[in-house]
């Protein structure tokens, strides 16, 4: 039982370590509610790009205030799903432990 206990943490392991990989491709995209800032974030929250409308350009403060904003919201959403799929990742590769339920 042990032993099988063991193979199943590791193939979980191995599912939660591809699935970290995987997340750098999944791509989540942010605006600011006027559309002139758009950000794009990997679910492992890596910038990928940020486009920026020429307007903010000539307000320094303004775009600091936008950057902020939409990057935090863009953050949220990715580590949301990084958490959500990672979860998933973990859940689908625990062995059946008593006592582990807050895991479902």
């Amino acid at each position: 039982m042990f032993g099988d206990m063991m193979g199943k943490l590791k193939e979980t392991q191995k599912k939660v370590e591809e699935t970290k990989k995987r997340l750098n491709t999944v791509l989540v995209d942010e605006q600011s509610s006027d559309k002139k800032l758009q950000v794009t974030l990997t679910a492992n929250r890596e910038i990928k790009s940020i486009t920026i409308d020429d307007e903010l350009l000539k307000d320094k403060e303004q775009l600091e205030d936008y950057l902020i904003i939409t990057l935090n919201k863009a953050i949220e959403k990715a580590t949301k799903v990084n958490e959500t799929e990672l979860a998933a990742a973990a859940k689908a590769g625990l062995p059946n432990i008593p006592g582990m339920d807050m895991f479902k």
